[in-house]
């Protein structure tokens, strides 16, 4: 079968290309890419190049595939999962394998399986380790943020407190405690509030602070405070950078979580200075300069058990959990989404996306798009993402289901 992919050569070197994938074996599953999202991780492999961790030595003449955040559907199987999977699945892949210990990964490391493809095959690593993920959502597009959801849900996960007079850690945030999300007004922010007020281990009081006003006051319109009420959590939005303003909000108790979503070395600063005590500290973001450094005080550490975690993904459970929220409309990640294009905007964006403003970038593989915010679809020469502008307005400014399915119809 042919695919179409866009495919890695070397520090920013991709191509939009057309070949051959080959006949599948017994133990491999040959599938169609409809959605994937462009995240950082790409941005950084593409700058890298073949000095990232994940992606091989060789790709000058063994090119990878490129996206990891993708969703399609299953076109045919192997023997051997014969039993476990079907043509006509939907399915989402958890792109972390830690197969035998390998740092590969679609999206990074294999020649044929990445999201920016038309279609792959499916090695058979990915079935070992229970990372073929069937999805029974509407939408493709929420298929693909399962894994930046996973992110999130990992991290929260990952927090611990101690348990008194013991060394033996609660895994997972403070139930009913005091939570902040600094710099969380961000696309991955807003998926940590979503899952924040709508886990089955929700705090009590939830701050997210951000200096982007414009940024504040969108998270706040589709994250409003009233729906965090109706769920238990009383949620606060704050443009402050001042620890004294937060720790009122406390009573000067201080925060049992303190989530960090950007990389920057005052904003930790801050988080350590309103901890609570036991209170955990998730450093969220991940930094490029792998000197970057923090201060934190250790005084605190040792007296107030104060500490620190931070986590890179999420595992196989946590894409599960966030499909099965989705799946049951618990959460709904779309906010993270700020523009749509084709397979032939992903090579551009990806070379350029700490430039492109704006939260997630959707790419649907089989059509042609150049890479358009969703606000400006209303003033576009193009009829079809004017009528699709109509439909993400009667959806709150998402993208939805119904607008999926539209574009799918037109395009």
């Amino acid at each position: 079968m042919n695919t179409k992919a866009v495919r890695i050569y070397g520090k920013k070197d991709l191509r939009l290309e057309e070949f051959q994938l080959p006949p599948i074996g017994d133990d491999e599953i040959l599938a169609t890419v409809v959605s994937d999202c462009i995240c950082m991780s790409s941005y950084k492999a593409a700058m890298q190049g073949p000095d990232h961790k994940r992606v091989p030595d060789n790709v000058a003449v063994n090119p990878t595939m490129m996206g990891h955040e993708f969703s399609g559907e299953i076109l045919k199987v192997g023997a051997k999962w014969q039993s476990e999977f079907s043509p006509g699945q939907k399915y989402a892949i958890q792109p972390a394998l830690n197969y035998k210990g390998s740092l590969d990964a679609p999206g990074y490391s294999y020649r044929f399986i990445g999201g920016n493809a038309t279609h792959v095959v499916i090695p058979n690593e990915v079935m070992e380790q229970k990372c073929l993920l069937p999805y029974n959502g509407d939408a493709y597009f929420y298929a693909s943020l399962a894994e930046p959801m996973s992110c999130v849900i990992g991290a929260f996960h990952a927090s611990y407190h101690t348990t008194a007079g013991s060394y033996v850690h609660d895994m997972g945030i403070a139930a009913g405690g005091n939570m902040a999300i600094l710099a969380g007004a961000g696309p991955m922010g807003l998926g940590a509030i979503d899952y924040a007020i709508h886990c089955n281990r929700k705090p009590s009081l939830l701050v997210v602070t951000d200096i982007d006003e414009a940024r504040l006051s969108r998270a706040s319109e589709v994250l409003p405070i009233e729906k965090a009420a109706k769920n238990g959590v009383k949620l606060v939005y704050m443009n402050t950078a001042d620890s004294a303003e937060l720790m009122a909000l406390t009573d000067g108790s201080g925060f049992d979580d303190v989530f960090v979503y950007a990389p920057v070395s005052k904003v930790i600063e801050l988080g350590d200075s309103i901890l609570a005590r036991d209170g955990c500290l998730n450093f969220f973001a991940g930094p490029t300069a792998t000197d970057f450094s923090a201060s934190l005080n250790f005084y605190n550490v040792h007296y107030a058990a104060t500490h620190i975690v931070g986590t890179s993904g999420g595992n196989t459970d946590d894409m599960r959990e966030s499909l099965s929220m989705m799946e049951q409309g618990l959460i709904d990640p779309a906010a993270m989404i700020t523009h749509v294009g084709g397979l032939d905007a992903v090579i551009d964006t990806t070379l350029n996306l700490p430039d492109i403003p704006g939260g997630k970038k959707l790419i649907y593989t089989h059509i042609s798009m150049p890479l358009t915010a969703i606000e400006d679809f209303g003033s576009s020469d193009n009829p079809v993402l004017r009528e699709i502008a109509g439909i993400v307005e009667r959806n709150n400014g998402l993208w939805c289901a119904e607008a999926e399915r539209y574009l799918f119809e037109r395009l």
